[in-house]
């Protein structure tokens, strides 16, 4: 029994070495409040741009029809990475930090790169394998230990208990390295794998270059002197001189992006330094000096989270007279007003916001917030309609069923609040509410019709998967 849970705990141990590594293959608002949960981050204009970025690399990978998800995770960070086969993962760092679109580009096309060669899938059978590997070893060592601390009893020799300790240690250590190999090998195949689908879509790789070359100028340091063969990424001068040989002949290398997608990149960036950083930090990058969008843009959205709101305000109308059919900036202008405790008043740039980005979901949420924060009954019904197309579209946004749960609560439908309440509940991880409330739902609705049966589904599921 004991040697069983050995083995148990070793295979686990080996499991969660491969886990890491193969991670390390690599509204703002709302989710700032969060403290539980994963560190995901919600934002239109953001998610938006980057699926823009992806849809050309994935069409060329074969993977347009995935439905391949981009994910922002709350990390100030420069890293992306895939952990399974249907999502993209990019810390706001990542973005934040990349100085023109290639350079995000060129770090999506290479994790498009994993996605397209299954490397997951295949890691997970050579874990497998390596895995049997070290429990056929180790039984074998822990036969040669039996044996030797039997003879040493009776003779005073541990010659064998030595043999055997070394029998199991030295084929962990060669299946690490095998599996190390197996990974620095798929991370070469999918730096080239992103130069190919950047050719084909006739964009440049060399941001991708930009990008790892300036991880090679910060690693070099705490790479000297490391073991090349004990890590899971090729050695980072190694790395950026092969990227450098087959990316360097492509014949869109000299290629710039185009200065409106440069914008949107800034404004982007811009957008996150004002959510995600101190106020000190964002003015040392948008001082008042700095008269441009992006920099008009991460100001004013820092003067409403720090207080100024009639400051705030006046920054953001300004910024619509440059662009008055951009909805973001009416999406920051009602969010402001909501939080600001003026549900009324947010009403209005957010039906605007809704209209000019075709309905979408995040910001369809935040109108039905502020149209069930009004507390008036007129418009109830126009939130419940909003709120179920966007749960619709959106369905794993806890958000729109907490403000549904309310705007069903305020016609007296309460069967449908404690459905909507339940929805909520599950996706917030919470699955011992999510099952009292189904279970108080079904009570209400009748045996067989469609809100019965969801609350039933509730009731019998397991917590969703992050």
């Amino acid at each position: 029994m004991l040697l069983q849970i050995a083995l148990r705990q070793k295979a686990s141990a080996l499991t969660a070495l491969v886990t890491a590594t193969a991670i390390a293959l690599t509204p703002f608002s709302a989710a700032r409040a969060q403290a539980k949960g994963p560190p995901v981050l919600r934002d239109t204009e953001t998610e938006q741009l980057l699926r823009e970025y992806t849809r050309p690399i994935l069409r060329v990978a074969g993977l347009e029809k995935q439905n391949i998800q981009m994910v922002i995770i709350n990390d100030g960070s420069f890293n992306a990475f895939v952990a399974d086969g249907r999502r993209i993962f990019v810390n706001w760092g990542a973005i934040l930090q990349s100085e023109t679109p290639n350079q995000i580009i060129g770090v999506l096309a290479h994790e498009t790169g994993h996605l397209a060669g299954g490397h997951l899938s295949k890691l997970r059978e050579q874990l497998a394998t390596a895995q049997t590997q070290m429990i056929i070893a180790m039984l074998l060592g822990a036969g040669a230990i039996a044996a030797g601390s039997t003879r040493s009893s009776s003779a005073g020799n541990n010659g064998l208990a030595n043999a055997g300790a070394a029998a199991i240690a030295a084929p962990q250590e060669m299946i690490r390295r095998t599996l190390l190999s197996y990974q620095r090998q798929q991370e070469e195949n999918a730096d080239r794998a992103g130069v190919k689908f950047l050719t084909a879509t006739q964009q440049s790789p060399k941001g991708m270059y930009e990008t790892f070359k300036r991880f090679t100028s910060e690693s070099l340091f705490a790479s000297r002197g490391a073991d090349p063969y004990l890590q899971s990424h090729p050695m980072p001068a190694e790395r950026v001189a092969a990227l450098q040989e087959f990316a360097g002949s492509s014949p869109y290398w000299n290629k710039k992006d185009d200065p409106a997608l440069q914008l949107r990149h800034d404004m982007v960036r811009a957008k996150i330094s004002a959510f995600m950083e101190r106020p000190e930090t964002v003015y040392r990058r948008y001082p008042q000096t700095n008269d441009s969008l992006p920099a008009r843009y991460a100001r004013a959205i820092s003067t409403y989270l720090h207080g100024d709101l009639r400051s705030a305000l006046s920054q953001i109308d300004a910024l619509i007279q440059v662009q008055p059919n951009n909805p973001y900036f009416y999406e920051v202008r009602g969010q402001a007003l909501l939080e600001s405790g003026k549900p009324a008043e947010a009403v209005a740039p957010l039906r605007k916001a809704a209209a000019l980005s075709n309905n979408a979901p995040l910001i369809e949420m935040l109108l039905g917030q502020a149209l069930v924060g009004t507390d008036n009954k007129a418009y109830t019904d126009e939130a419940v309609r909003i709120l179920r197309a966007a749960v619709a579209r959106e369905p794993e946004a806890a958000l729109g069923y907490t403000q549904l749960a309310m705007a069903y609560g305020r016609k007296g439908d309460y069967a449908e609040a404690d459905l909507a309440s339940a929805q909520a509940a599950y996706l917030r991880g919470d699955n011992k509410t999510a099952r009292e409330l189904a279970t108080r739902a079904k009570t209400r609705f009748a045996v067989g019709t469609p809100g019965w049966v969801k609350a039933d589904d509730i009731v019998a599921a397991k917590p969703p998967r992050n």
